[in-house]
């Protein structure tokens, strides 16, 4: 999976679960500030990231991630398939 990928399935996951354009979401939108997500919101999003890409998150890495560039960042360089970095 890329990273282009990634950040289309977590936007459209935004988008859907906030009720907001997908247009309105990019890698420097702040979760909090930007799209005035809640506690509720930021943990269904690290929830749907674990289930879907078989990522595991603790809570303080979770709290560290604030922006959608971010996220995106976390599931590309954790999940399973990840490519390997030179």
């Amino acid at each position: 999976m890329t990273r282009d990928e990634i950040l289309e399935a977590i936007r459209a996951h935004l988008a859907d679960e906030l009720e907001l354009d997908p247009a309105r979401i990019d890698e420097s939108t702040h979760f909090k500030r930007d799209l005035e997500a809640d506690s509720l919101d930021l943990y269904t999003l690290v929830q749907e990231l674990e289930d879907t890409y078989g990522v595991a998150m603790s809570d303080e890495q979770a709290a560290r991630i604030q922006t959608v560039g971010a996220a995106v960042d976390f599931v590309f360089e954790h999940a399973p398939d990840a490519p390997t970095r030179p």
